[in-house]
């Protein structure tokens, strides 16, 4: 594990693995966290097939630094807004998927970062919450959009509003969520899950990633057309030919129901 100054990193087998390192902080972000962040969603796009983010400490990210933020003149404020929603959106839709692995606070810019990768695990000390609202501040990270498509407007507003936090289940029920696991466990069970994306076509993965989400935003007649188009450009790479065959050839298994 290599150390910087904000964040570590490894790289397990394909996976590689951003890790906060901020925990006297909460694991705060600053514009200079935001700038190192940039800098290892990079390196681990030439480095592994997908991507696993977690926090050292006993938190995953308590939100914005707010000493930082309380300095800024108005037109700054902008530029950092954007460059959190730049650098995210290479998480959101870049070339790997990304997977969280949450516990403790997962707060303001904390549930902003979280929100933008593509599969979320929480273990259950994760606790979640939009403080903008008693900050006398608003999201700027990323929220608005992508932590309300994940929940629902409603929900959204209820939190920042009322200071509501929610625990690890509740989470899982309004979607921000995919997984909860007992405590401490979160992060092995988000390597495994990015482990197993990482054996996927790497022209499917990006497809998931990029395809999906814009689809979402079109209409359903335009969607439905880009839909056939990135389904015959994937299904004609020499890597599906290979894996189809392999499964018609019965070289691999069938989907398995679900345990339990």
């Amino acid at each position: 594990m290599e150390s910087f100054t904000y964040l570590t990193y490894e790289v397990r087998g394909d996976v590689a693995i951003l890790g906060l390192n901020r925990p006297k902080k909460r694991n705060a972000i600053s514009d200079a966290f935001v700038e190192e962040l940039a800098t290892l969603i990079r390196r681990a796009e030439s480095e592994a097939k997908a991507g696993v983010i977690h926090g050292h400490g006993p938190h995953f990210c308590a939100g914005l630094d707010l000493a930082e933020h309380v300095k800024k003149t108005p037109f700054e404020g902008v530029h950092g807004s954007r460059r959190w929603h730049e650098v995210f959106g290479w998480i959101q839709k870049g070339k790997l998927p990304w997977f969280a692995a949450l516990h403790g606070a997962v707060v303001g810019g904390g549930l902003e970062l979280a929100s933008s990768v593509q599969v979320r695990v929480a273990d259950r000390s994760a606790f979640f919450g939009l403080p903008e609202g008693q900050r006398g501040i608003f999201v700027g990270g990323g929220a608005s959009v992508r932590s309300a498509q994940l929940m629902g407007v409603a929900r959204m507003q209820d939190m920042m509003l009322t200071g509501r936090t929610v625990d690890a289940d509740t989470a899982e029920r309004w979607n921000i969520v995919q997984y909860v696991v007992d405590e401490g466990a979160a992060l092995d069970k988000a390597v495994e899950l990015a482990a197993h994306a990482a054996t996927n076509a790497e022209i499917s993965n990006y497809a998931i990633i990029n395809a999906l989400p814009r689809i979402q935003d079109m209409g359903s007649d335009d969607g439905l057309f880009v839909e056939s188009f990135i389904a015959s450009f994937t299904a004609t790479s020499p890597e599906a030919e290979e894996r189809l065959n392999a499964f018609l050839n019965k070289k691999v298994g069938k989907v398995a129901r679900p345990e339990g």
